[in-house]
């Protein structure tokens, strides 16, 4: 199954590599900026949750025990709050980086980029949270609103025409991937509650 998914992965790189290109005049995006790792619930789908923890597996046993001491500090603070708990990833380290990196979810994969979302009221432009930060995206950002006409100021065309979600990505398999079945998706930490 992880070989199917790695090569859904790499069609799905190249056109988000594409769209970072695009948007490029509005990405802020560095190494050591960290900041869509430092509050989220980080949403993943079962297969992503079973590549992930694969790739946990293979990391050195410090950093897996550093890794899994995070998450159950994590779950009893979540237990603690009623409704949805924001927090850091247990999988981002001291230096900012991410541990698994090149196994992260289609969430860790798509943040940062603006894209045309649909409502009851029709399209709107979904930005990044980062962008309040004045990052990603700040020079289009009227507080509330984004000025779609700033948009081709800076010579980008518009946001991605499509959700960025995992819905979108699952809902929208290319034929040669029509066997990869996605699951459940979960906030991360609920994926381990009940092997705590």
């Amino acid at each position: 199954m992880f070989s199917l998914y790695r090569k859904y992965l790499e069609v799905i790189d190249a056109e988000l590599t594409m769209d970072f290109v695009s948007q490029q005049p509005f990405i802020k995006c560095k190494k050591g900026c960290s900041l869509c790792c430092e509050e989220g619930d980080y949403p993943l789908s079962r297969l992503e949750m079973e590549y992930l923890m694969a790739g946990l597996t293979a990391l050195d046993t410090e950093i897996q025990k550093k890794i899994r001491i995070s998450i159950k500090t994590l779950l009893a603070e979540k237990q603690k709050t009623d409704g949805r708990f924001m927090h850091k990833c247990p999988f981002l380290s001291d230096s900012k980086s991410c541990y698994l990196y090149e196994r992260r979810g289609l969430i860790c994969r798509t943040f940062g980029l603006a894209s045309f979302e649909k409502s009851e009221n029709g399209l709107f432009v979904k930005l990044p949270e980062c962008v309040k930060a004045g990052l990603n995206y700040s020079e289009v950002f009227e507080g509330k609103e984004v000025e779609i006409a700033k948009f081709k100021k800076f010579g980008v065309e518009a946001p991605v025409k499509h959700s960025l979600n995992l819905n979108y990505y699952e809902k929208n398999l290319p034929s040669e991937f029509s066997g990869l079945e996605f699951g459940e998706i979960r906030p991360l930490l609920d994926w381990f509650i009940q092997k705590v």
